[in-house]
């Protein structure tokens, strides 16, 4: 069953169709009389937009709304055998979108992490040798590895996660109403909302190892912050973290803009406090880290690339 977007209500239907396709009219929400789903209008470019820019929304429509059938009306309702195999149907579709995310998920992140320890073969094209394709199939695995534990940690944490507040629930003297995310919950929306989640991260480290940013002006020198405007030395000695050898973008992009990405999106789907979802990322930080300790002396080849391996597996 769908919900509304704005209030997680349960709706049976998010709009009806009538002669065609496009003749459609958007249900409305009986709790706070909005419309439940206007994405179903929207077209893919938008939602890839607002998924970037985090909207909770958008993470609503995508995770329990997406492919649900409308309202028909001129057409005969699904007897219960009909809905039972729609069911069916829908959760090896949920699967198969998951398995497809995850490969151009996993790729994407690859080619990065490749561009990051192999800074000059990724600039120079012609440079590309057998040898570069054993590499990146490591770092490929490796990368695979790195996210099967990610994801076995954080269901793992947020199956104790749910318990628990299952739990407090049910000791409340008072009986609270369960949210409709609660309700249409399902462990394989887990993954499927971290994947989601990864598209704000990998969009930008993307751009970045396209566009490298130029470390020096065009003398040569590097670019350093002029403490001659301010006077106070503890306000010099903070903005002086924004010098060109100190600030490293992939990582800043990577580990705090991509940890905040994933809570934010594990909030959504677990419908829980923030800082129980701290507490699922911390575990599945620890357990990606723990399996990077292993993996990156032979995914890096050597000492240094392998601990720049070991900076970046955070998710």
């Amino acid at each position: 069953m769908a919900i509304c977007i704005t209030c997680t209500h349960p709706i049976s239907h998010l709009y009806t169709v009538y002669e065609s396709a496009y003749n459609l009219r958007l249900e409305q929400c009986s709790k706070c009389l909005k419309f439940a789903d206007p994405y179903v209008e929207h077209d893919s470019l938008t939602l890839l937009l607002d998924l970037i820019l985090l909207k909770r929304e958008v993470y609503r429509h995508l995770i329990y709304n997406r492919g649900t059938e409308p309202r028909k009306a001129l057409g005969k309702s699904k007897t219960s055998l009909e809905g039972s195999q729609e069911s069916q149907d829908d959760a090896v579709a949920e699967w198969w979108l998951i398995l497809k995310l995850a490969c151009g998920l996993i790729t994407v992140d690859a080619f990065i992490r490749w561009a990051q320890l192999n800074p000059q073969i990724s600039a120079d094209v012609s440079r590309w040798t057998v040898e570069t394709n054993i590499v990146f199939l490591r770092i490929f695995i490796g990368c695979l590895i790195e996210t099967f534990a990610f994801h076995g940690g954080v269901m793992f944490a947020s199956y104790f996660v749910l318990a628990l507040s299952d739990f407090f629930r049910s000791r409340k003297s008072t009986p609270v109403e369960i949210s409709g995310v609660r309700q249409q919950f399902k462990f394989s929306l887990v993954p499927l909302t971290i994947f989601y989640s990864s598209l704000t991260k990998l969009f930008l480290l993307f751009l970045l190892t396209i566009w490298r940013p130029s470390a020096s002006k065009p003398g040569g020198s590097p670019y350093y912050w002029d403490p001659s405007y301010y006077s106070s030395p503890l306000l010099t000695r903070a903005l002086e973290i924004w010098d060109e050898d100190k600030l490293d973008r992939e990582w800043v992009v990577r580990n705090v803009l991509g940890g905040m990405a994933t809570g934010f999106g594990l909030r959504v789907v677990l419908d829980c406090h923030p800082v129980f979802t701290t507490l699922v990322i911390l575990v599945g930080w620890l357990a990606k880290t723990v399996v990077a300790g292993f993996l990156k002396n032979w995914v890096g080849g050597d000492e240094h690339s392998g601990d720049k391996w070991m900076a970046y597996s955070i998710p």
